[in-house]
């Protein structure tokens, strides 16, 4: 039933929302530069990779080495709105549509992160990652990470039809207030670097 409801629910929002993706991929090529997408390998279920496609939010920006500029300074204004609207989450849709994620699961996280996670953590990997999810509305980026994660493990225990309504729900109650977009001095959220025994 989760899987038919995310192929319905993400089909027909791609088909709906496909004057707000053009408009958008248009924008990001005008103020970004190309590419239009961000492509990263993320852990999906059972923690396999895929590839996970978001609008891209950043400049190309290098220094005098060639070596990349921090996060802080390669996110624009434009890029901090897309961010703050979740705007640039929209074409998780297709990996929705294709299987890759599901509307509601714990966020996909990086892949360097794997080896890092004990062993109650890597449960959230029992699961469809998910665009939004149980941590994304009770606090987003501005969790600490073990409280992320705890809150991603106790979705996978509880997780069912009628709790993934009540977290899409409170994901639009999320977005229009824009709340915890980043952890304090950060302009996304600090690097997990694992938990101490």
């Amino acid at each position: 039933m989760k899987r038919l409801f995310d192929i319905i629910i993400s089909g027909a929002a791609l088909i709906v929302l496909s004057p707000v993706i053009l408009t958008v991929a248009i924008l990001i090529r005008l103020k970004l530069g190309s590419p239009v997408l961000f492509r990263q390998t993320r852990p999906g279920l059972n923690g396999q990779p895929f590839q996970m496609i978001k609008f891209r939010s950043m400049l190309n920006a290098v220094d005098a080495n060639g070596a990349q500029l921090p996060d802080a300074e390669r996110l624009t204004p434009f890029g901090k709105l897309l961010r703050s609207t979740s705007i640039d989450e929209l074409p998780e849709l297709w990996n929705v549509f294709i299987g890759d994620m599901s509307l509601v699961g714990p966020r996909p996280l990086l892949m360097q992160y794997l080896p890092l996670y004990n062993e109650e953590q890597q449960r959230r990997h029992e699961v469809r990652p998910g665009i939004t999810g149980w941590a994304q509305v009770n606090g987003r980026n501005a969790l600490a990470w073990e409280d992320k994660f705890r809150l991603d493990v106790w979705y996978v225990d509880q997780q069912s039809f009628w709790l993934d309504l009540r977290i899409l729900a409170l994901t639009v109650k999320t977005v229009l207030i824009r709340q915890g977009i980043s952890a304090e001095g950060h302009v996304t959220m600090q690097k997990f670097t694992g938990t101490k025994p």
